[in-house]
């Protein structure tokens, strides 16, 4: 085997010696970093063996459905409280209490319901009316009336206080509003607390704030569950618009390479001069309005984002950013003028590639599929190991009980010595956890899961790159093409990447995902050193946050030029990184001009489709043009839709073009061996196509002197 590599390679960053055998991807090769493909196969079993453990244990209805005081859930089929699906608070102001920071319960009786209370009630006036069996169902399960309204109070059997209240997240919290200027709990200001003392619905406020984080912030997320809800067509509609303009612009790009490169860089530098304009105008209409002189900083944070737009100053911001990546842009074309025209003849190379190998443009809905069953395969075995723990239940005391926050068993807690020295302590649900073995390595199987979600991740990216580098180098290495091109490059260059180089593809893949998962361990330290003080903490943290990104990248730069040398020779991983590296250095000036120059144009194409689905999204949902009659759903947030319409268009957009990308690159390395092995000669002729060689004024004498 180090014969047959020689044979390929030179010395170290050498040219490479020209071989009269090479006529393509080698067919003769060999499986390469077995250790590495071993590694991997074991680490998958371990991986399946995790998962079968973790759905085991786990439960994910703990995720999916609120818990009572006894740990059992709320609206789950098949169980008791299968008819109640949300959770109760007894008394929510103790939500407030700093516990809930340590132990993320309320230190509060809570029961499932079949709906939150609707109407303000104490249970002492309830105790003697008409309302006692309303009330009833908000007490502990199978509560009797045969105590006194002081022994119920003390014993937490029913709740002191009834709130109308509004579900949220499947939890009843205190429907708050306004009432000239003060604010009111349905329609009462104040409540009272079951020890005769009534308190301002203000600390109740604060209180049910408190309970429930920010109320702000879930209302938004509620708010924009629901443009998604009434959107969601719409928005399949936008994506497929997406798809058919990259399919459209992938076939244009077959037969018009030149045309539509022009016609592209045209269409972008007038699509951001509209919105130039169309920004300038805003700012002008909004001059003289009330209100519209404030300044983004004296406004601050905002939930409804549709109140920037009513801002000068916004969509002066807009105008300037839009303003500099034209004036970019415009130079960049004037001053690369010349490498654009190699670039697109690259480009028109690439067109042919991808017309011969069609089938291509489907194979990242392959990756893309195998993607969706890995994430699949990690969320889901990452739910189930969060909620493999089991319910752990605490002492909760008002006062000074020497014996709060202990553990208990609520079954025989009511006759223990800790019940009977602390009478109004409660043993209730705190939180899932466990002190087995099993579960002291959960956070470390977390991290696994982690890994193996990033390794694999990787390998699939790996072989979907080597697939395409393979079916490529086959196009560029035919000498009479189509004719020298085997019947299925796609697939032969598939088969021969999984039967030989799974291994290398593999510790490629390994190398990526470490970075990964110790970007992912400095963000997390990152989070808990944000309180502290210590700024040269702060400083290294975020050195090394960015020193792994920049390696992440080059690592990902190596990585895909060693694939494209993996499809060509079989080469192990090692030697393939060694050679495509050295090859770029030795055309150093061409990789950062042409090359870049072509991953400009193909972001200038996605640009073009992603800022035109933009646009018309924009019209459509902020009802500036109409299909038909009211065709734009009501909307509380017109930008959510229209955000995810850009980001999926952008992702669309980004899988077509990285069939071209992996094509050019693929042939922009073929293009320098061939420039290093070749000469020319009848013995040794180049292999590109006539048109590149017209602009590098290469030729094939053969041919010259026919």
């Amino acid at each position: 085997m180090g014969g047959e590599r020689q044979h390929y390679y030179g010395k170290h960053g050498t040219p490479q010696k020209y071989d009269p055998t090479f006529k393509g991807p080698i067919y003769h090769r060999g499986c390469t970093d077995i250790i590495c493909c071993v590694f991997l196969l074991l680490a998958i079993v371990g991986y399946v063996a995790v998962g079968i453990i973790a759905w085991t244990h786990g439960d994910p209805r703990k995720v999916i459905y609120p818990t009572d005081s006894r740990g059992e859930f709320c609206g789950q089929k098949g169980t008791k409280n299968a008819n109640k699906p949300f959770l109760f608070y007894f008394n929510i102001v103790k939500c407030a209490s700093p516990l809930v920071l340590l132990e993320f319960q309320c230190p509060t009786p809570q029961i499932c319901v079949e709906k939150c209370p609707d109407r303000y009630l104490t249970y002492l006036n309830a105790h003697t009316s008409q309302d006692f069996e309303y009330y009833k169902q908000f007490c502990v399960p199978g509560f009797q009336s045969n105590k006194g309204v002081a022994e119920v109070l003390r014993d937490g059997d029913c709740p002191a206080v009834l709130i109308p209240s509004k579900p949220l997240a499947r939890r009843c919290f205190p429907a708050i509003h306004a009432h000239k200027g003060v604010l009111m709990v349905g329609n009462e200001t104040t409540y009272e607390d079951g020890h005769g003392s009534r308190k301002n619905v203000t600390e109740l406020v604060e209180g049910a704030k408190k309970a429930n984080g920010v109320l702000e912030a879930r209302q938004l997320a509620m708010r924009i569950f629901e443009d998604y809800t009434v959107s969601w067509y719409w928005i399949v509609i936008g994506l497929v618009i997406a798809m058919l303009m990259s399919l459209l612009f992938i076939v244009l790009l077959r037969f018009l390479a030149g045309i539509m490169v022009w016609v592209m860089i045209i269409m972008v530098i007038l699509v951001l001069g509209y919105g130039i304009f169309h920004c300038y105008m805003e700012y002008m209409r909004l001059r003289g309005e009330a209100g519209s002189d404030i300044s983004l900083v004296d406004l601050g944070f905002q939930t409804d984002l549709r109140v920037y737009l009513h801002l000068r100053q916004t969509w002066m911001a807009f105008m300037v950013i839009l303003s500099i990546l034209e004036v970019v842009i415009i130079l960049l074309l004037i001053f690369l003028r010349k490498r654009i025209l190699i670039a697109i003849a690259l480009i028109k190379e690439a067109s042919r590639a991808v017309g011969y190998v069609m089938c291509s443009l489907l194979y990242p809905l392959v990756t893309f599929l195998l993607l969706c069953l890995c994430i699949a395969y990690w969320a889901s075995t990452a739910v189930f190991l969060s909620t493999s723990n089991e319910a752990v239940y605490k002492i909760f005391d008002d006062g000074t009980c020497q014996f709060a926050g202990k553990t208990c068993n609520p079954e025989t807690f009511a006759s223990s010595n800790e019940s009977r020295l602390c009478p109004g302590a409660h043993c209730q649900f705190a939180f899932y956890g466990g002190e087995s073995g099993y579960h002291r390595a959960l956070l470390g199987l977390q991290i696994f899961n982690a890994f193996m979600f990033f390794w694999l991740a990787n390998f699939v990216l790996a072989l979907g790159q080597v697939t395409l580098a393979g079916a490529f180098a086959s196009y560029y290495w035919a000498l009479h093409k189509p004719d020298d091109l085997p019947a299925f490059p796609l697939f032969s260059a598939f088969g021969r990447a999984l039967r030989y180089h799974t291994g290398s593809l593999a510790f490629g893949a390994l190398i990526l995902a470490i970075v990964q998962i110790i970007r992912v361990m400095l963000e997390y330290l990152d989070q808990r050193l944000k309180a502290a003080e210590n700024k040269f903490a702060k400083f290294l943290m975020t050195c090394l946050k960015c020193c792994f990104w920049c390696l992440e990248k080059f690592i990902r730069f190596l990585n895909r030029n060693a694939y494209i040398m993996i499809a060509i020779y079989g080469t192990n991983f090692c030697t393939s990184a060694r050679n495509a590296f050295f090859l770029l250095m030795r055309n150093i000036i061409r990789v950062a001009v042409l090359d870049k120059v072509t991953d400009f144009l193909f972001l200038l194409g996605k640009l073009l489709i992603v800022g035109s689905v933009g646009i018309l999204a924009f019209f459509f949902f902020t009802h500036r043009i109409r299909i038909v009659q009211d065709t734009a759903p009501p909307l509380n947030y017109y930008w959510v839709p229209i955000l995810t319409v850009i980001i999926g268009s952008y992702l669309i957009a980004h899988g077509f073009f990285s069939v071209y990308g992996m094509c050019v690159d693929t042939l922009f390395l073929c293009f320098l061996e061939d420039l290093e092995r070749n000469d020319g000669s009848a013995e040794r002729p180049y292999f590109m196509s006539p048109n590149l060689k017209r602009l590098l004024n290469k030729t094939n004498k053969k041919l010259a002197e026919s």
